[in-house]
């Protein structure tokens, strides 16, 4: 499954109403480690199909980012049945995401 990428107008239908398990990625395109954790996220998607990454960001959506009080990126957001469960902010590995998901 490819990765989904999240405005204020998809976030709704995409986030809130989907009926996957959400790993939501809040970046940008001027943070280091946002782009060394961009090639995992992309391999967890193609090997997870019952999980939706999705990617925020936070330049172009600040709205979004404040509404999850974001202060560092990149910040991991599980997101199950609509509600937040679980965030992990700064690079880490696969594994680690993967636990994150549990």
């Amino acid at each position: 499954m490819s990765i989904v990428n999240i405005t204020i107008d998809n976030f709704e239908k995409e986030i809130i109403n989907s009926d996957k398990t959400v790993l939501l990625d809040f970046w940008a395109t001027w943070c280091g480690p946002c782009m060394m954790i961009a090639p995992i996220l992309h391999e967890i998607a193609e090997e997870n199909p019952d999980i939706k990454v999705a990617k925020i960001n936070v330049d172009e959506n600040p709205q979004l980012a404040a509404q999850f009080g974001i202060i560092s990126i990149p910040t991991l957001i599980v997101i199950k049945d609509g509600k937040a469960v679980n965030k992990s902010e700064g690079f880490i590995q696969k594994e680690q995401i993967l636990a994150l998901m549990q």
